[in-house]
């Protein structure tokens, strides 16, 4: 975090003579990175939260975006911003469930971040962030996208007997109980396992996979999707705690603003804007075809010891009045 200074002076003439005052600000400056290739779909809303604060927070505070993984690995970005490397993160609960074990259970909302705001899950998850992992819970993005199993070859039913599938936490019991074999790679290593026939699929939500080229290795999406897509901002506590009340009331307000770009993400996630978006990128992507549906959903998402208690509490506050 780097504060710069701001003097100015007025001049006030009484009588004869003249006193000089002077007036501080304080403007911070706040170095931030995404776990996602900047551009890309999950870093997108994080990049115009950023491109807002900067503009509408001058004076008061400003963010200086290093980059994404290229600056900090995803799976690593929760120790940064946990131990301050960083200020600010756009992250997911996926790469960090290590920190926060009941983090898992925000991929089983299924009310926006404006209704958790309004019921207390906010509040709970916010306090759950600062107690376990020293970080300010800022800002939600993802509701309405589901996440959904790529392949490159068909199954004929919920069975993923003797394939290779790319897995991150959020779906590695699901995909373990389908009997897969699981591997768990970055993001950016996906397209050449895909390439190299190292892996034969992977778990991804419904949008990114046109950003990332993906789609050009995979053949199948199948549907119906599961669970929900979570990525959040982070704030490090201590450089949180640290700042005025305006700089505090300046990034609450940019992450409301963020928060509202939510509203067009099922409308964009569904099968058939995706293949129209395929049309329009390449006629030869094999998704761009009408996708597999299996006859029956996956099954539920097994619940771990590690957040069986905080699961009641949680469900009662981030569930659909």
């Amino acid at each position: 975090m780097k504060t710069t200074t701001t003097l100015s002076a007025a001049v006030f003439a009484v009588s004869t003579f003249a006193t000089g005052s002077i007036a501080q600000a304080e403007e911070v400056t706040l170095r931030a990175v995404s776990a996602f290739t900047l551009g890309t779909a999950f870093s997108r809303e994080f990049e115009s939260f950023v491109e807002w604060i900067n503009e509408n927070g001058k004076g008061v505070v400003q963010i200086n975006l290093v980059g994404g993984p290229e600056a900090v690995p995803p799976f690593e970005l929760g120790n940064a911003v946990q131990s301050g490397v960083v200020d600010i993160a756009n992250n997911t609960t996926a790469y960090y469930p290590n920190l926060l074990p009941t983090g898992d259970a925000l991929h089983l909302a299924e009310n926006t971040i404006q209704d958790q705001r309004a019921n207390g899950c906010y509040e709970l998850v916010d306090r759950i962030h600062q107690e376990q992992m020293n970080v300010k819970y800022l800002a939600h993005a993802g509701d309405g996208i589901g996440y959904h199993l790529y392949l490159t070859k068909p199954v004929e039913g919920p069975d993923l007997s003797g394939l290779t599938i790319r897995t991150t936490p959020v779906y590695q019991a699901m995909f373990t109980q389908l009997g897969a074999n699981l591997v768990r790679t970055a993001p950016g290593e996906v397209y050449s396992a895909l390439e190299r026939g190292a892996i034969d699929g992977y778990g991804w939500p419904s949008q990114g996979v046109l950003d990332l080229g993906w789609d050009e290795q995979t053949k199948y999406r199948v549907d119906p999707s599961f669970y929900n897509v979570d990525v959040n901002v982070l704030v490090n506590l201590d450089t949180w705690n640290g700042l005025t009340e305006a700089q505090r009331a300046k990034l609450a307000e940019g992450a409301a603003w963020m928060e509202e770009l939510n509203n067009d993400n099922a409308r964009i996630g569904t099968p058939r804007n995706m293949r129209r978006r395929l049309r329009r990128v390449s006629r030869r992507s094999p998704l761009a075809r009408p996708m597999p549906r299996l006859g029956s959903p996956p099954p539920a998402m097994p619940v771990g010891p590690r957040w069986k208690r905080s699961m009641p509490i949680l469900r009662s506050r981030c569930a659909p009045a």
